[in-house]
């Protein structure tokens, strides 16, 4: 089979179409600023958080999930950050490469913070898949806002397989 070119859908300002969909799917999104604190973002956006689960340069965290002994004593995070590697304007997901031992950290946090750089951002997914590599850990996925269900008694349940909130910081 030949194989068949395509470039999707293009948007005059992927930022801002990026942050659009990601409201849509229900993430919070933060614009940082180049002198912006991203510990204090963070502290801002979960004030109550106690327990907070990174192995990102420059984080300040209670655990590492590179450190941890078992994937288990990441249970009770109450905030996981985690640095994204693409972002796409279409449809608001974020591609997670496996850069820490128990990726588990992305799936067990109340909450999530997704760190991504604004050069980072595409217009849509098959952009987005020229970009992706592949770690040593040959795992990675997309999440494009908080685990939410409505399979069950068709009410609408968040956090039934993953965090219950997104966040998105664009830096």
């Amino acid at each position: 089979m030949p194989e068949k070119m395509m470039e999707g859908i293009k948007y005059q300002d992927v930022v801002q179409q990026f942050i659009e969909m990601s409201h849509t799917v229900g993430c919070e999104v933060i614009e940082a600023k180049a002198d912006d604190d991203i510990n204090e973002l963070i502290q801002k956006a979960y004030p109550d958080a106690k327990v907070l689960a990174s192995n990102v340069e420059g984080i300040k965290a209670n655990l590492n999930p590179d450190t941890v002994a078992k994937a288990q004593d990441l249970n009770g995070t109450d905030v996981g950050i985690i640095q994204g590697d693409i972002a796409v304007a279409e449809n608001g997901c974020v591609w997670l490469p496996q850069t820490m031992k128990e990726r588990v950290v992305c799936f067990i946090s109340e909450n999530l913070v997704i760190l991504v750089q604004r050069d980072k951002i595409v217009n849509n997914m098959h952009e987005a898949y020229k970009k992706i590599h592949m770690t040593d850990y040959g795992y990675g996925c997309f999440i494009s806002g908080p685990s939410k269900t409505a399979d069950i008694e068709q009410a609408l349940v968040m956090g039934a397989q993953a965090a219950r909130g997104v966040t998105v910081i664009i830096m």
